[in-house]
């Protein structure tokens, strides 16, 4: 393994989605090796290769035996799988998959697996900057976890270490804050929509939101009729969804989880 953590690195992506895009691109423009990149459609495969100056790949057999990190970026579902057929000729290689919810073990036999998590969501379309973003590692051996760290610090300045259970509660509270979160914004565009009304108004609000948690709690930032339970505003607006009720099933729970966290 490489002595000189500075020194660029020789790095296999397996996976040619939002997080490997994002995160190859990373590591690239910071002067390291993306020799390979695997994707089950050579569209996918291709369109990150050239953006990163490696080869393209859709055949698994087909990827380089040897790397200073394969990095596993490829849904939970089939991330035991692609690691059992990587291993059948990389037993000594290092593997690091990207996923919040999977343990260390999904590794199997494989005596050199651990994990680089950036806590952020990612698209194609636009690239993050990894300074800021929070990267949780985890190993399996000190060498991995070395190289893990140095993947992560390549690209951020908040590196640390975290167990898998850590990280499956981490990931965890990651779905309410974001994923949750972003559903939301979905069915306030849903409402809107209905009523021939931008869903533009709504930015300078979830702006708003999104800087005052950087400056106090979120239970000291919440607002609304659900924290003083006022029941005339809260019934008139689930009135307005009778004819959605699954919706009106989210106001009256979200509504008293609101005002449940208020009242302790």
């Amino acid at each position: 393994m490489l002595a000189n953590t500075k020194a660029p690195m020789d790095i296999v992506f397996v996976g040619a989605g939002r997080l490997a895009t994002n995160l190859a691109m990373a590591l690239h423009a910071k002067g390291h090796r993306i020799t390979a990149v695997y994707s089950r459609t050579m569209a996918s495969a291709r369109m990150l290769a050239e953006a990163v100056d490696a080869r393209a790949t859709d055949d698994l057999a087909a990827l380089p035996l040897e790397a200073d990190a394969f990095v596993i970026a490829v849904k939970d579902a089939v991330l035991a799988d692609v690691v059992a057929q990587l291993h059948q000729q990389r037993a000594s290689q290092i593997f690091l998959h990207t996923a919040g919810s999977m343990p260390l073990s999904v590794f199997g036999s494989h005596c050199h697996g651990g994990v680089v998590y950036p806590m952020q969501t990612f698209s194609k379309e636009r690239l993050v900057d990894f300074a800021p973003i929070h990267v949780f590692i985890e190993g399996c051996d000190a060498q991995t976890l070395q190289v893990a760290r140095q993947v992560a610090s390549a690209v951020s300045n908040h590196v640390i270490e975290l167990s898998s259970e850590e990280r499956r509660h981490l990931h965890l509270a990651a779905v309410f804050a974001c994923n949750f979160a972003n559903h939301c914004y979905a069915l306030s565009a849903e409402i809107l929509e209905r009523h021939g009304l931008p869903f533009s108004a709504m930015l300078p609000l979830i702006d708003e939101t999104a800087r005052k948690v950087s400056v106090m709690t979120p239970r000291e930032a919440q607002t609304g009729p659900a924290v003083r339970y006022d029941r005339n505003v809260m019934a008139a607006q689930e009135q307005l969804l009778a004819g959605e009720p699954e919706m009106q099933q989210i106001y009256e729970m979200m509504s008293k989880s609101i005002h449940r966290l208020a009242d302790d």
